[in-house]
């Protein structure tokens, strides 16, 4: 089942070869350019999507241990669905563009609930199985992905026409992206692949508990980078950078903060939920919690620079994080296990972080003092929610 959907993810995020950044900076700049781009992204998914699935049968082909032993029906299946998946990344971007982020919410829900439904239905049964779950799982990212196209209006509207020249816009500018993205997925899971071929599986699932709880750091830049996306393309670039830098204060705040709780807390998370086989796993779960800072710089600043139409600035600060942590693991993971891997995590997202804080103030018209956090900026995002909820009040009763 894991090895099933990975393949699955995996395949769908490098063959989506970044469209959806290009997807959200054009519908967020020109909003008229939505039913056009829904048409192209349906297409392109189509069409790349079947084209990674080839290339994917093709190597489990050639190189039967490629496909990790499954059965074959099981692999076909699931490279069956890799189009929809593509189109689920590009809609949800379309989502964040238009400011439905409710509706992007729901799609990330959405499969998470069939799959809850489904397999804990059928396990309470007793009938649950590897191809009934996976079944699940890719039911719940096809419902996702029409979700998307019926709310965003694809079932309502008349469908917008395809666009060759818009198409290949899209294409250029999420290629140049997509290296970026490609590095920074390997930055989370590079790590996990070494230390389980080089130190084995009890120093693997012992970083896997840490690796869990530490990327809950991750989440709060990860959010208000997507909110953030449609203001930061719309604005003019001291503005994008002054809000951007905001929102890193904020965040930065915050995350300071969990990150606190977190090494304090360690032994519980841990070992307290995990049972005291799992002891071994607060060490590195302290030493990840400290790269929390290059993770909401890469990013919420990093997102600012794909906004403003400067993606392989964003990757070259990516590309940074990306060569220490393979270097690091090589080094570290041999010696030291889990500690080494954690060791090497912690510094490459710290280096990656200090790379494009510099790219950033160099690339937009703010300064680096506006990085630092300021007395007054719990009160201001404070009274900035208080507002947007009593405008969303208002709204509904209007």
């Amino acid at each position: 089942m894991a090895f099933l959907t990975t393949v699955a993810a995996l395949t769908s995020q490098v063959a989506a070869l970044g469209v959806q950044q290009a997807n959200v900076n054009l519908a967020g700049s020109r909003p008229e350019l939505l039913p056009a781009l829904m048409s192209n992204s349906l297409v392109l998914a189509s069409l790349l999507g079947t084209a990674a699935a080839a290339i994917v049968a093709g190597a489990v082909a050639l190189v039967p241990a490629v496909g990790g032993g499954v059965a074959t029906p099981l692999l076909a299946f699931v490279l069956a669905a890799v189009p929809a998946l593509i189109l689920r990344i590009y809609l949800e971007y379309l989502a964040y563009a238009d400011y439905r982020f409710r509706l992007a919410n729901l799609s990330w829900l959405l499969t998470s609930l069939v799959t809850c439904t489904v397999n804990g239905t059928l396990a309470v049964l007793g009938i649950l199985s590897v191809a009934v779950a996976v079944g699940a799982w890719v039911g719940g990212q096809t419902l996702s992905a029409a979700v998307l196209w019926w709310r965003l209006g694809g079932f309502h509207r008349r469908p917008g026409r395809l666009d060759r020249a818009l198409a290949r816009r899209a294409l250029g500018f999420g290629l140049r992206a997509h290296g970026g993205r490609v590095m920074l997925l390997g930055n989370y899971r590079a790590d996990q692949w070494i230390l389980g071929s080089v130190a084995g599986q009890r120093e693997l699932g012992l970083y896997s508990v840490a690796v869990a709880w530490a990327e809950t750091l991750f989440y709060l830049p990860t959010a208000m980078a997507s909110v953030q996306r449609p203001d930061l393309v719309r604005d003019e670039r001291r503005g994008a950078g002054l809000r951007a830098a905001f929102a890193f204060r904020v965040a930065l705040a915050a995350t300071v903060a969990a990150t606190l709780a977190i090494i304090v807390l360690a032994p519980v998370l841990c070992a307290g939920l995990f049972g005291d086989e799992f002891q071994d796993a607060v060490v590195p779960l302290r030493i990840l919690a400290l790269g929390a800072f290059g993770i909401a710089a890469l990013k919420l600043l990093g997102n600012t620079l794909t906004a403003q139409r400067m993606p392989l600035r964003e990757t070259a600060a990516i590309g940074v994080a990306f060569i220490a942590i393979v270097a690091l693991d090589a080094a570290l993971i041999p010696r030291y296990g889990a500690e080494g891997a954690a060791i090497a995590s912690a510094i490459a997202y710290t280096l990656g972080g200090v790379a494009v804080v510099l790219i950033f103030v160099r690339s937009l018209p703010v300064r680096l003092s506006s990085l630092v956090a300021r007395p007054g900026d719990a009160r201001v995002a404070l009274e900035r929610f208080g507002g947007s909820l009593r405008w969303r009040r208002r709204t509904r009763r209007e």
